[in-house]
């Protein structure tokens, strides 16, 4: 660590996390996250708004199912519509007209799963856009001033996210280099009165990398921190084995964020590990495609079982959707393609995981959350032979 980067130890974050209770039975923990733009009660679901809108959703009805924190997309953002063009518009939050909290990726993990012809060197990433194949350049500094730019309460430091299995040896190169970006990053970031940023651990399924990882990102004293290169292929038992001797070993008194994760029972399994925040596409991705999560299990819309059928989507659920339309009603839509359709089962969704995360953060206080995870569970379907991971 250089001499900035130690002078900056200790200091004000404007990202702040506040343990309330820790469950008795596991490591799941009960906190507040406090933002400039709101304090938010974990753990919590984050919808994401990759192209600064949530697919098929307003801000008001994002409001209205609970949504406290939201993500948006620094590659996407970048090349459409310019981070320079949305700062002119006064940042992000007025951009999109959201006054609760923003989170913004580093780009990171979009360059090296969408861009064309990557070539990875220290300074930084050159690629080819995915949308026209122009020739760009990404670096921790250029990251973190797109960030900066878009004014979001939270950001993620640039790094690379080899693939779970990637060799030994390359994983050690590329996380030592992550922390090399890392701190190039905090030294380049201009705003902490406003924002704050978070690190990423990677370092695959290897667990001396993954705790080498954690000891130097640690040192820096970011804002928070993030758990980076799961959910991308590898089985659930893999990624439950290194948030078990992971979420030890980061900070009590910081956000512990882990990203791309989305399915119910992935939520459940990672509170009880110690994790306090979430985000996915999954929800909106599947209801554009007509599939819900429900308090019973998977539904498919399309099926021809729910042709007749008049009662909710999920009768335990509290959103508008269930509360105003059958799920006769809602096949129809997604047969025809109606737009409202695919906004019907989203909106169902999203609050479906934000619900989820209100019971759990509720089993937490009352220290029965594996009893709560039993029974949701069984309700759900987890323990059928085969069962659907969503």
């Amino acid at each position: 660590m250089n001499e900035k980067s130690k002078g900056r130890k200790h200091l004000e974050h404007p990202i702040n996390y506040h343990l309330i209770k820790k469950e008795k039975h596991t490591g799941a923990r009960l906190g507040k996250l406090e933002t400039p733009n709101g304090t938010f009660e974990t753990p919590m679901f984050m919808p994401v708004g990759t192209q600064a809108t949530v697919k098929a959703m307003s801000p008001e009805e994002l409001k209205k199912i609970g949504a406290g924190v939201i993500l948006s997309n620094t590659y996407h953002l970048w090349l459409r519509p310019g981070s320079d063009l949305i700062e002119e518009a006064g940042g992000l939050h007025k951009f999109m007209n959201w006054d609760q909290g923003i989170l913004t990726d580093s780009g990171g993990f979009q360059v090296f799963s969408l861009a064309d012809s990557r070539e990875i060197t220290e300074e930084g990433v050159h690629f080819r856009s995915h949308l026209d194949g122009s020739k760009l350049f990404l670096t921790p500094e250029k990251s973190i001033q797109i960030q900066n730019e878009l004014g979001s309460d939270i950001m993620m430091s640039f790094d690379e996210c080899p693939p779970f299995d990637e060799s030994y040896d390359y994983m050690k190169k590329s996380i030592e280099r992550t922390t090399r970006w890392a701190e190039r990053g905090l030294n380049a970031h201009n705003n902490w009165e406003k924002q704050g940023l978070f690190g990423i651990v990677q370092g695959g399924g290897y667990k001396d990398l993954r705790l080498q990882h954690v000891r130097d990102l640690t040192s820096m004293d970011f804002s928070g921190y993030s758990i980076g290169g799961l959910s991308v292929g590898e089985t659930h038992e893999e990624m439950y084995e290194v948030l078990d001797y992971l979420t030890p070993e980061l900070p009590e008194d910081k956000t512990r964020y882990l990203m791309g994760v989305g399915t119910p029972a992935a939520l459940i399994e990672s509170v009880i590990r110690g994790v306090d925040i979430f985000d996915c596409v999954l929800p909106t991705r599947i209801a554009r495609n007509g599939t819900a999560m429900t308090s019973q299990g998977r539904v498919v819309i399309k099926n021809a079982v729910h042709a007749r059928d008049w009662g909710p989507l999920d009768p335990k659920c509290d959103c508008d959707t269930c509360q105003n339309y059958s799920r006769g009603y809602l096949r129809h839509l997604i047969k025809t393609d109606e737009i409202l359709g695919m906004r019907l089962i989203s909106i169902h969704n999203l609050r479906f995981l934000i619900h989820l995360m209100e019971q759990v953060r509720e089993a937490i206080r009352e220290d029965n959350l594996l009893e709560f995870k039993e029974a949701f569970f069984e309700e759900y379907g987890y323990n059928e032979p085969n069962a659907r991971t969503f």
